[in-house]
């Protein structure tokens, strides 16, 4: 008998992926059989995905399953977006969030409704690459694109449409948009007409795990098979949270990748002046939790050190990084990592140097000491993030646990516990992945209940666990840290 998967097509920022997942014995085994790059295209003055090659990308993927397909899902990163026309024809390429269409925009909407009443509407922390300002912005320039839209798709709803046929807003990542009243459960109509947003091009919203429906005739004979498409958590980060191998909420977690995500679940939103200040967000999870959270600059950092020393001639793993980093001598200078010079500098170690220098630090050299610099800081941040978490919900977390690629640093799965002074646990590397299949198989039937999933990621996957060490030493750093981060 042929064996059934599941295919979770996982679309990052950067590169994109179809992987499969079949259950056997109360374990899940995954294979990844498509693997593509996702970069921004520039065209004239702005920056665009390339849906096109994403959509034959993804066909590709699906086309190679060498098990009997019970259904498909899709997630991505959030904000970005598409618009279709009233013949549900997809009016121009999805710009990027990285697109210069969204300076200033911010400034410009609280002009017309202020910065506490955006926020005490919708939860979400201020980024200017938020869906929010970049309708405003179109609605500034007076977009023919907007002007001729009829309905709003976010990227993985729009894959589910090319797939399917079928229009639906899902939750988690319509959550993302800042458009979204997590309060009401539903769009925040007022505040858009207030912006002169058109209202009509928001859909109904759907939860993660529901039947889309199947695929399009077409698309089942392109692929050479038909299947159910789940609505599975459309934003990456619900569906690595949903992988998450705890029995209950009583842990933080920590999403590590190039941006690092770090909160807890919740039943109810934390909307408050105290969340606000704090820069907290409140997103859609899975079984309408909410994601309580704030976004960190995470080893971005350690991937533009990498390309300058590249551009430069030095070619290193972050395998070979870490090593250099562990050897260097430790807590000997800090930086604060979501300061706005490491956004997109032009050199990222020469910047890092700079800063240490400007705040009376001792100036790292060499590249291991760049680097611990870095993981340093970044487990640092993560103690205050954790702190402020802890503060908001009135609740005490003894434990992070640490999912998605940056599971693989252990020498910053040692920082982050040595830092907050909690046990940390980190994995399992595959955690979209994992999330995503996991509510496809609730969505089937295949397995009752979230709870049971964890129970089979447990007994599937190897995760790696961490004490806190060198607590007094890594005390001071933070009294130290919190007076850069007061400056």
């Amino acid at each position: 008998m042929k064996k059934t998967a599941h295919l979770a097509v996982d679309l990052g920022a950067e590169s994109g992926r179809v992987i499969s997942g079949s259950f056997s014995d109360n374990r899940l085994q995954l294979k990844e059989i498509h693997r593509f790059q996702n970069d921004g295209v520039r065209l004239g003055e702005h920056l665009h995905w390339d849906v096109l090659n994403l959509w034959r990308e993804i066909k590709k993927g699906l086309s190679l399953a060498e098990s009997s397909v019970r259904s498909i899902g899709l997630d991505t990163w959030g904000v970005d977006f598409g618009l279709l026309d009233a013949s549900d024809t997809l009016i121009a390429n999805p710009n990027h969030y990285r697109d210069t269409r969204t300076d200033d925009m911010m400034d410009a909407v609280f002009e017309i409704l202020p910065r506490d009443e955006v926020y005490g509407k919708t939860g979400i922390q201020f980024m200017q690459l938020n869906t929010l300002y970049q309708l405003f912005s179109m609605v500034k320039s007076k977009s023919s694109a907007l002007v001729s839209a009829e309905r709003l798709l976010n990227m993985p709803d729009l894959f589910n449409f090319f797939l399917t046929g079928e229009k639906a807003n899902e939750f988690t990542i319509s959550s993302t948009t800042q458009c979204y009243n997590p309060k009401q459960k539903n769009w925040d109509f007022e505040m858009l007409n207030k912006l002169d947003i058109p209202t009509k091009i928001f859909g109904e919203i759907v939860q993660p795990g529901t039947l889309l429906g199947k695929l399009r005739p077409s698309i089942a004979q392109e692929i050479g098979y038909s299947t159910s498409v789940i609505s599975s958590a459309g934003h990456d980060t619900a569906c690595a949270i949903a992988a998450v191998p705890a029995s209950g909420d009583d842990y933080i977690y920590l999403s590590s990748g190039t941006w690092s995500l770090m909160g807890v679940l919740l039943d109810q939103p934390i909307i408050s002046v105290e969340s606000m200040a704090a820069e907290m967000t409140n997103e859609g999870g899975f079984d309408g939790k909410i994601r309580f959270l704030k976004n960190i600059v995470g080893l971005w950092l350690v991937q533009e050190c990498r390309r300058q020393w590249a551009r430069e001639g030095d070619e290193y793993s972050y395998a070979e990084l870490t090593e250099m980093a562990a050897k260097a001598p430790p807590l000997a200078s800090l930086i604060e990592p979501g300061e706005s010079r490491f956004m997109a500098p032009k050199h990222m170690p020469r910047a890092i140097q700079e800063y240490c220098q400007e705040t009376g630090q001792a100036v790292p050299e060499s590249k291991g000491a760049i680097i611990r610099t870095v993981l340093e800081s970044l487990a640092l941040e993560y103690r205050s993030v954790s702190e402020q978490i802890e503060k908001l919900t009135g609740k005490k977390y003894p434990v992070i646990h640490i999912i998605g690629g940056g599971t693989q640093n252990k020498l910053l799965n040692q920082f982050a516990a040595n830092a907050t002074g909690k046990s940390v646990v980190a994995g399992p590397i595959e955690a979209t992945a994992i999330g995503n299949i996991l509510i496809q198989a609730i969505a089937m039937g295949e397995i009752a209940s979230l709870f049971e999933g964890k129970t089979i990621v447990k007994n599937s996957f190897d995760v790696g666990h961490y004490a806190p060490k060198e607590n007094a030493a890594w005390d001071d750093a933070y009294a130290k840290y919190k007076k850069l981060k007061g400056k």
